[in-house]
């Protein structure tokens, strides 16, 4: 599933394709998506032009002057800009087709993914209740601590929590409690101010660093017909349980925590 640096790095991709630009035309050619594409989506864009690409969370923001497309990628979505006459493909669902000429296609086989139409989209019950983005100054080590007082619930499922912080995906927090040396399954409620700050630290070195490798190694935006390469990441715990801890070398150990494999080391984490 396309995580918040795959999604950051699409908006970087794109959004220099579609600013400014105003759109000539509008395709559905399966809108039965995880919620159906407004059949009113071309009346709403044909004719107007694409302020800004936005992202929230693993949201997409198409922003026009009356309101803005809201675009997520479920489980197996991408977005390409189509600048040849290459046809269709099989689940290439929607597409925009600018005065530019260029197109703009959304492939998605698994279908899980959404186009929706928002006159205001940070009112959209989708996005109204998320909480602050992980790199953003109010996400912090004193916020995560206030909000996780009396929690019993693991701190990776409260990391995970998007009320609480969008964008913590399940592979950077089992790398993110690593770095911290925080147990996956301590009790939020029972994790120290001094411990949430490192916490919060890491998480954003290991966002930041995630959509650098992104932007410098997902395969090309343009006359595509692949899903994204997005980045050859280097994971310190996720992906390599049974292996020896890189730090002191104890196996690392793999369980499952709401349905998500959890990887964590029983020395270095507490």
């Amino acid at each position: 599933m396309p995580e918040l640096p795959e999604v950051e790095t699409t908006r970087r991709g794109i959004a220099p394709h579609l600013e400014g630009q105003t759109v000539r035309s509008v395709s559905v050619r399966n809108g039965r998506l995880r919620w159906p594409v407004p059949e009113d989506l071309a009346v709403q864009l044909e004719g107007e032009v694409i302020r800004s690409v936005e992202r929230r969370a693993k949201y997409l923001f198409l922003n026009l002057d009356s309101g803005s497309v809201i675009v997520h990628l479920g489980m197996s979505g991408s977005l390409r800009i189509i600048t040849d006459d290459s046809a269709a493909l099989t689940h290439d669902h929607v597409e925009l087709v600018l005065h530019s000429g260029v197109r703009l296609r959304y492939n998605d086989p698994r279908r899980f993914g959404c186009w929706l139409w928002a006159p205001n989209p940070s009112t959209h019950p989708l996005i109204a209740s998320l909480g602050p983005e992980p790199l953003a100054p109010e996400f912090n080590g004193a916020y995560l601590y206030r909000r996780s007082r009396g929690k019993s619930t693991a701190v990776k499922s409260f990391i995970m929590d998007g009320h609480v912080v969008v964008g913590v995906g399940n592979i950077y927090a089992n790398e993110a409690l690593f770095k911290a040396g925080i147990h996956s399954r301590r009790q939020a409620g029972r994790v120290s101010l001094s411990r949430y700050r490192r916490l919060v630290e890491v998480v954003q070195e290991t966002l930041t660093a995630a959509i650098l490798m992104g932007g410098t190694t997902l395969r090309d935006f343009v006359n595509s017909d692949g899903q994204p390469g997005y980045f050859a990441q280097s994971l310190l715990v996720y992906g390599r349980g049974g292996q020896p801890c890189p730090e002191c070398q104890a196996t690392l150990r793999e369980i499952r925590m709401n349905q998500r494999t959890t990887i964590y080391c029983t020395r270095c984490q507490r």
